[in-house]
């Protein structure tokens, strides 16, 4: 079953930046649960804890493009590396006012100031597409292994982060988490090798509109159709979450919150895996709309299982299938932006795509919050049902804009098989 993906692997240094980059995205998936406990242990208080955390996701939201547009016009290792000691200073500015008691307000910029962590999921994935440039069937591959690792980080991150907190003391999660994210960009940072080569805006005529590359730029107008969709399938993932703990706590089953969380991380880890073996026969945007109406129709499982009052063991498995329907979803989105955006964009781009999923969670937790507060036991899973219908609208009405824009990117693949010129200062 994983021929496929040691094949991918044994490519030179692809096995070496994968791992390298699993420490730092190990730490993102902790970073937002320890400073919760943390601020929720040492001041006593969830409702500041949460709203610290909001703040912190709101900057993130804002930065990664930025961080993003320079890591492609100076490359990964100029960028990421300064990005992430820069990123220590509030970090331990957030400890020390945690503890001492500062005024609520440094809280609050110290943690919005810890965003310059470098987007180290997008940087692996512009590896992968620098290296694979030209073989759509190993982007396919390729993007399915990074999305399965991902589910993987994010559900062993927030479970290891509670254990840190509760076993040792509450900065631990914290701490470790910084240690991760510094360790995982700078072992990424020195495979030399395999970073794609930096794109610097040149000033020559048409420089804006090929993104310094001199090839089209045909992504833009895809990005307004892909990150709405994106956004709305935040919501799916944050409404789930809240809705999840919420629906628990008010059966009483309240202890199995962090299982049933897990179940929605493992059939996404798992579906994705499996949906990287399909060999793609359909057009990518076609693609696209067939795994957002999967995503849109498996949501309604969790929604029924709650409205209906069933039990943990069939909220399980609806929770898991629907988990399923989302991996596949991520994977075309993420393959469609790399498909469709000019090299010298790819990591703004897929920044902005993390951007926007991570504002899609925001809101995604506030409405099932809301909706979880004031409507009956289960409705809540109505809001990410309602959002992969969302998402699905977005992509139907977007996809002729999508497939306008295919055909430059199907010329930008055998453009990439060329070599690379000499100026750009790069060599495999």
């Amino acid at each position: 079953m994983f021929a496929s993906y040691r094949r991918i692997l044994a490519l030179p240094g692809a096995l070496a930046f994968t791992l390298a980059g699993l420490p730092a995205r190990l730490s993102m998936s902790m970073s937002g649960v320890s400073a919760v406990v943390l601020i929720a242990e040492r001041r006593g208080s969830y409702a500041l804890a949460g709203a610290v955390s909001a703040a912190g996701l709101v900057a993130l939201a804002v930065v990664l493009p930025l961080l993003g547009r320079l890591v492609d016009r100076y490359g990964q290792a100029r960028v990421a590396v300064p990005a992430v000691l820069v990123g220590a200073v509030p970090m331990a500015g957030l400890l020390f006012c945690v503890r001492s008691g500062a005024p609520d307000w440094t809280l609050f910029l110290c943690w919005a100031a810890c965003s310059t962590a470098p987007n180290v999921g997008g940087m692996v994935r512009a590896r992968w597409a620098h290296l694979l440039r030209g073989d759509e069937a190993g982007r396919h591959l390729a993007n399915s292994l990074e999305q399965a690792l991902d589910e993987l980080c994010f559900m062993l991150g927030p479970v290891l982060a509670v254990l840190l907190c509760r076993a040792l003391t509450p900065e631990a999660g914290l701490l470790t988490s910084a240690v991760l994210c510094a360790t995982g960009v700078l072992l990424l940072a020195a495979q030399r090798g395999t970073e794609p080569p930096p794109a610097p805006a040149t000033g020559a005529p048409g420089a804006g509109r090929t993104g310094g590359t001199g090839r089209p730029a045909g992504g833009r107008g895809s990005l307004r159709v892909l990150l709405p969709m994106f956004l709305a399938t935040g919501v799916v993932f944050g409404s789930m979450e809240v809705t999840t703990i919420a629906y628990t706590d008010a059966t009483g089953h309240g202890s199995l919150a962090g299982l049933l969380l897990g179940l929605v991380a493992a059939g996404s880890c798992v579906s994705g895996l499996v949906f990287g073996l399909l060999r793609p026969r359909r057009g990518p945007v076609a693609r696209l709309l067939g795994e957002v109406a999967a995503m849109a129709g498996l949501m309604l499982l969790p929604a029924a299982a709650g409205l209906s009052g069933a039990g943990p063991a069939l909220l399980a498995a609806a929770l898991f299938l629907a988990g399923s329907g989302t991996a596949p979803t991520m994977v075309s989105g993420m393959t469609l932006v790399q498909q469709l955006v000019p090299a010298g964009r790819l990591n703004e781009a897929m920044a902005a795509a993390v951007s926007a999923i991570l504002v899609g969670l925001s809101a995604g937790s506030a409405l099932g919050g809301a909706v979880a507060q004031r409507l009956p036991d289960g409705t809540g899973y109505l809001v990410p049902a309602a959002a992969a219908a969302a998402a699905l609208l977005i992509a139907a009405t977007g996809a002729r804009r999508l497939r306008a824009a295919a055909p430059s990117a199907a010329g930008d693949a055998h453009a990439a098989d060329l070599p690379v010129p000499a100026a750009a200062g790069h060599a495999d």
